[in-house]
């Protein structure tokens, strides 16, 4: 699956620069002339090749979440707790 081999890149992300890189993919969509070059400055410390590769895998671990292929975590409630969460 797509997200094992993010993971297991040789290039790892840190939360800060996954959350910089959805920031920058909402202001530099696909029409935006060198979109790579623009969000691979905008996460810092990634080369445009990094960050298209990165929604490459990311787009396609939304097909496998799409197509039903990944299960829904089967969350325990925690004691005391009923359904509604009070």
């Amino acid at each position: 699956m797509a997200s094992s081999s993010m993971r297991s890149s040789n290039s790892s992300w840190t939360p800060k620069q996954n959350k910089l890189f959805e920031e920058a993919l909402a202001r530099y969509d696909k029409d935006t002339p060198d979109r790579w070059q623009n969000v691979a400055r905008a996460v810092g410390g990634k080369s445009a090749e990094e960050v298209k590769r990165h929604y490459e895998l990311l787009v396609e671990d939304l097909k496998y979440i799409e197509s039903g292929q990944v299960p829904y975590p089967n969350y325990k409630s925690s004691g005391g707790r009923n359904s509604k969460g009070f």
